[in-house]
């Protein structure tokens, strides 16, 4: 038994997802089999129970999740107090956050980071800012910029970043949802919406429906991230309820073709964060990243 077979079993452990786990710690998943086997030999007992549905751990697999969290910790600890003797912090850092985020409001944290700790590797994964939350209970990433859900995982910690408003755009040319979003009294079950298919955003805009009194709403698509809406606006697929810093940060040629619908009525900003498993905040970088936030 060693390290690394730990940190793989503690992730399947948090997964319960042998192709999860498989690709977040870069092996194979025959690897990764043989590995949970080896370590099933080691201890004399069977420590998950699989199907082809579902992986959970037995009496024996939650004993030796803390026997491998309390290890893991400990060392983790010893390489910071021997750290302390020298220049800085090393190691990888594994962030998650959508594109925008990316562009918005990580680099000036990054620039802290790096500028106390330049020996630790960046890691950074972009995607759908509704999977952020996911991301960091599974284990796949340390750290990830995410929108605050209404109702945050006990095991999760938050801290947060700043308000993110949300606007209305509508296509900035002449086509018939141009026409329809902006009349002097518009027929809102009747455009065609660009919706998220998950995440704050999405819920956000059920409830505008809902206060709009539209039942069934005109749904032309719903997209994984907020960047692709922008451009599905602007080439006149329909209307979006969106963050207002997505458009901030596309592409100018892409911007140019949309326009914001001003007397909209919108909904309360959404609180943006930063999200961490709370069980991991006494990892040396974790709690350095942490505190510089």
């Amino acid at each position: 038994m060693d390290l690394r077979d730990l940190k793989l079993f503690l992730h399947l452990a948090e997964s319960c997802h042998f192709g999860r786990t498989a690709r977040a710690m870069h092996v194979s998943p025959s690897t990764l089999s043989r590995q949970i086997q080896r370590l099933e030999e080691d201890v004399g007992h069977a420590l998950f129970l699989r199907d082809n549905r579902t992986v959970t751990l037995t009496e024996a697999g939650e004993r030796l999740r803390q026997f491998a969290q309390h290890t893991l910790l400990q060392y983790q600890q010893l390489r910071h107090v021997m750290d302390l003797n020298g220049p800085s912090l090393s190691g990888e850092l594994r962030i998650f956050c959508s594109v925008t985020a990316a562009y918005s409001h990580l680099p000036p944290i990054l620039d802290r980071f790096r500028a106390e700790h330049p020996q630790v590797e960046i890691k950074l994964t972009t995607g759908d800012a509704a999977d952020a939350v996911e991301k960091v209970q599974s284990g796949e990433a340390d750290l990830s910029i995410a929108g605050r859900p209404e109702t945050l995982p006990a095991s999760i910690d938050f801290t947060p970043l700043g308000l993110i408003p949300l606007i209305m755009i509508a296509p900035a040319l002449p086509c018939p949802v141009r026409a329809l979003a902006t009349d002097d009294q518009p027929d809102w079950g009747q455009i065609p919406f660009i919706l998220p298919d998950q995440g704050p955003v999405r819920r956000r805009a059920d409830i505008w429906f809902r206060r709009q009194r539209i039942a069934n709403p005109q749904i032309y698509a719903t997209v994984s991230g907020h960047e692709a809406m922008v451009s599905m606006v602007a080439l006149g697929c329909g209307v979006a309820l969106m963050p207002e810093v997505v458009l901030e940060n596309s592409p100018e040629p892409v911007r140019n073709r949309v326009l914001i619908l001003e007397d909209v009525e919108t909904l309360a900003p959404f609180e943006l964060g930063v999200c961490v498993q709370k069980k991991r905040l006494g990892e040396p970088l974790i709690h350095a990243f942490w505190n510089l936030l």
